[in-house]
């Protein structure tokens, strides 16, 4: 027994705590009754006393000033603590349902337990989270959710630094590799998910289905990362600051030019194109160079870093038929500045949403395709998006349709217009300390999470709230180490074919 309902109203009732229970922010109670459940959550606390205030300030008073010394009678019957909760959801018959009733007044709630949970079902396709959260009390139930619905209806990861953030994208990208009908794209600028110098992705035992991209120190095996210029399109650019004017240039050296529309902006001057100023073809050029990595004279361009004149004329579509076939592709984007990193997912993200357009078109069912982006306001804020839209910003109004999906992370929720965060029909949502991006999560959130704002500040380093279309309710989580996995690797390294080596 934990506490006993004394008062309130439907969501928030007000339970008086047992001595020494010690109650949690987001602490999971079971209220049972002769025709089910109803499982409560712990959103506020407080101290409760049958002393009046005026009599306490007094106490408190001579014991401060005058050293006396009290000791009041039945201390654990006179004060105590309450906490208000609210309800989450009811089970009857082990079947899950919104709760529309109040506990029984005077009942007890007690602690969950793991058979509370047997009411969850588990998806077709499962995709593992973390275990179940109570306060800050892991619970041994794994929670999963339909990796299709997930993936392709888009999840957005937010937390202030230090959180966590990392830790699950690597476990949610590890338990993919595991998972039939799902193919990811990691636009990695940290070079922190492989694993070149530690245990990472490189050493899942589905290494199979992982295929890495890098520029400098590839490991042996992997593929050096490489794209044709020719390839380049004025549409794969919308994500950066062109002004209408400037974007119009690039859309007329298109046109006329075709595939060498780059060798001829750089090479063709303004008198050739009467209709452009002189100035907006030096910005134009000035930015290409930065985020191209080229030079150029007055006959021919110089490629210095990614892209390149002869090599990488298959780069795009060999990833785009990984992805087809339900791989992780993972590229290291760690040495370039963020408009070359973002350039890349545009072209690969273009390429991959026309081939699922025409797929859907013609009936073709193909694994379902997540885009991964960090500091996702880049592409999605709304200044970004106020200036011009993108590819990120379709694919996050209607990918969904073609079974193409955004995996956004950010610590800052707030940039990103509302709307597009309504799409995102999964948030994992962990520790957030700034109000201001507390708000905007809990606003769009799939459930109602008007009152665990504190809840939210106080989240430690991996805990979270998962709310989502595909979850009954919002469902507290732990998420567990990845290098956890790392003794379960070497572990079934130790047996095969029957035989343990130990």
């Amino acid at each position: 027994m934990k506490g006993q309902v004394i008062s309130g109203k439907f969501n928030e009732i007000l339970i008086r705590e047992k001595q020494q229970a010690n109650l949690e922010l987001g602490e999971l109670l079971v209220s049972d009754a002769k025709e089910g459940k109803i499982i409560l959550q712990v959103y506020d606390l407080l101290y409760g006393s049958q002393i009046s205030q005026q009599n306490l300030e007094l106490i408190s008073g001579m014991n401060m000033e005058e050293q006396t010394d009290f000791e009041f009678v039945d201390p654990s019957f006179r004060n105590y603590n309450l906490a208000l909760a609210k309800n989450l959801i009811a089970i009857q018959n082990n079947k899950g349902k919104s709760s529309k009733i109040l506990p029984a007044f005077f009942s007890s709630v007690r602690a969950i337990e793991k058979q509370d949970m047997d009411f969850l079902a588990k998806p077709k396709i499962p995709l593992f989270f973390g275990y179940l959260r109570s306060g800050s009390k892991k619970v041994d139930v794994p929670i999963s959710l339909d990796a299709k619905d997930v993936l392709s209806h888009h999840m957005l990861i937010c937390g202030t630094t230090g959180k966590g953030k990392s830790v699950f994208m690597k476990n949610i990208l590890w338990d993919c590799m595991n998972t039939v009908n799902t193919a990811l794209l990691v636009l990695d600028p940290h070079d922190e998910y492989y694993g070149k110098n530690n245990f990472g992705l490189k050493d899942h035992p589905q290494k199979q289905n992982l295929v890495f991209y890098g520029v400098k120190h590839v490991p042996s095996g992997e593929r050096t990362l490489k794209i044709n210029i020719a390839l380049l399109k004025p549409e794969h650019l919308d994500f950066m600051d062109f002004t209408q004017a400037q974007y119009q240039i690039l859309h007329t050296y298109y046109r006329k030019y075709g595939k060498d529309w780059i060798l001829n902006l750089f090479t063709k001057d303004v008198e050739d194109n009467q209709e452009f100023q002189e100035v907006s073809l030096a910005v134009v050029r000035r930015k290409l160079k930065l985020v191209l990595d080229i030079d150029a004279d007055q006959n021919t361009i110089f490629c210095n870093g990614i892209f390149d004149h002869q090599a990488g004329q298959t780069t795009i579509a060999d990833i785009v038929r990984f992805l087809e076939e339900g791989k992780l592709v993972i590229i290291d984007t760690s040495s370039f500045s963020g408009n070359t990193e973002l350039l890349i997912g545009s072209m690969i993200a273009t390429d991959i949403l026309n081939h699922y357009r025409h797929y859907k078109s013609q009936g073709a069912v193909k694994p379902v395709v997540s885009i991964v982006l960090e500091e996702a306001p880049r592409v999605l804020g709304k200044q970004i998006l106020e200036n011009r839209k993108n590819v990120f910003e379709t694919i996050a109004r209607e990918g969904r349709k073609f079974n193409v999906g955004l995996t956004a992370i950010t610590q800052l929720p707030s940039l990103i217009p509302k709307e597009i965060l309504a799409n995102m029909n999964t948030k994992v949502i962990l520790g957030i300390e700034m109000k201001t991006e507390r708000d905007a999560i809990i606003e769009s959130a799939s459930q109602d999470l008007s009152s665990d704002s504190r809840t939210i500040a106080s989240l430690d380093k991996g805990e979270a709230i998962i709310t989502s279309n595909f979850a009954r309710f919002a469902i507290p989580i732990v998420i567990p180490l990845f290098d956890d996995k790392k003794n379960t690797v070497k572990k079934n390294a130790l047996h095969f074919d029957g035989v343990a080596l130990e």
